[in-house]
């Protein structure tokens, strides 16, 4: 009883000195040394000799393992999620850039004071109204009023 009591406890310190000094790099490591721990512990209780501990530190192994292996595949998939909506607010954020440059405002003043904005389109040299007509350079407010723009 002592001596099985000993053997186990050994282990366990065995476990978490390796557990401390190696430190895992995943989970599924993480999960197989706690679970090859676990497992020897569990078996050298039930069986009280080596062949017990031996199997019971295969079997705790492969179940802490498998354990682990489908928490990294959880953060795995959370992690791509995440860069995943990363990818998309930056690509929104770059169409939105590239529409304020394609896009300049004129402020018409109308003849009471007040003003008109009229928001055009660039593509390559040539400037787009809002009502499709096209200005082979950017408008004066006078060529925008004449256009209809404006009072």
């Amino acid at each position: 009883m002592v001596k099985s009591f000993v053997t186990i406890l050994t282990i366990a310190v065995v476990t978490l000195g390796l557990a401390f000094t190696c430190g895992c790099e995943s989970d599924a490591q993480t999960g197989a040394l706690i679970g090859t721990a676990a497992g020897a512990g569990v078996g050298q209780a039930i069986g009280r000799d080596t062949g017990s501990t031996l199997i019971g530190a295969a079997v705790g192994g492969g179940a802490g393992y498998m354990i682990g292996n489908e928490s990294d595949k959880k953060k795995t998939r959370a992690e791509m999620e995440s860069l995943r909506q990363q990818n998309m607010q930056l690509q929104q954020q770059n169409m939105q850039t590239q529409q304020q440059m394609s896009t300049v405002t004129v402020n018409i003043v109308n003849s009471n004071g007040s003003i008109t904005p009229v928001t055009l389109r660039r593509e390559g040299v040539v400037y787009i109204g809002p009502r499709g007509e096209t200005y082979p350079t950017m408008p004066t407010q006078e060529q925008l009023k004449q256009a209809g723009y404006g009072f």
